[in-house]
């Protein structure tokens, strides 16, 4: 059974097998099906079932996915399911070293791309949403002055807040609530810069 807690990726064995791009794909599609087989994620990210089977038990071998128990009627599906509520990194983990440090901002990157990617696709099929999803999507950008411990303080109201609707949008789910119901994307940032 999955944490409810998030992990949070400390080691660089498991910053680098999360940190390839198809493995972060993998993750993520799997942490919004919440369990799923190797072929259903190898038709959701276009790739074969092989190279999916084995990416996932590299995630698997990491501890960032598990077996899951799955619909399966004839045992030859393997079900995997996400080990924990989700992941967390922190720069602290890894700024010990100048080749821990590349690594770490080598993967922030690809993951930003990935959330650039999703964001491309969204405006150029934002068509084929109906009003009300079109209405209730949103994006901001905030240019705020704020303290270090300002800032990580408004990290952990943020995070708060988004746990109260993840835990919430899956309860109502799992209760039979599924109509009008889809995934989400939000990508929040939160960093120094100097203009």
């Amino acid at each position: 059974m999955p944490s409810e807690e998030r992990r949070r990726v400390s080691d660089l064995d498991t910053l680098k097998a999360i940190g390839h791009p198809l493995r972060l794909k993998l993750y993520r599609a799997l942490h919004i099906k919440r369990t799923a087989t190797a072929s259903q994620l190898a038709d959701q990210v276009d790739e074969a079932v092989s190279l999916v089977s084995y990416h996932l038990r590299k995630l698997a071998d990491h501890g960032l996915i598990e077996p899951a128990e799955g619909p399966g009627t004839d045992g030859r599906e393997r079900w995997w399911q996400p080990s924990s509520r989700g992941l967390t990194f922190s720069d602290e983990d890894f700024d010990d070293a100048p080749d821990r440090a590349a690594v770490y901002a080598a993967a922030g990157r690809m993951s930003f791309d990935q959330h650039v990617e999703l964001y491309r696709a969204h405006q150029d099929a934002r068509h084929t949403w109906d009003a009300q999803w079109r209405s209730a999507s949103w994006s901001a950008e905030n240019l705020l002055r704020l303290t270090a411990e300002e800032l990580a303080s408004l990290g952990r109201e943020m995070g708060a807040l988004i746990d109260r609707y993840e835990e919430a949008g899956r309860a109502r789910e799992e209760a039979g609530d599924t109509a009008g119901r889809e995934s989400v994307a939000l990508h929040t940032y939160g960093f120094p810069f100097r203009p």
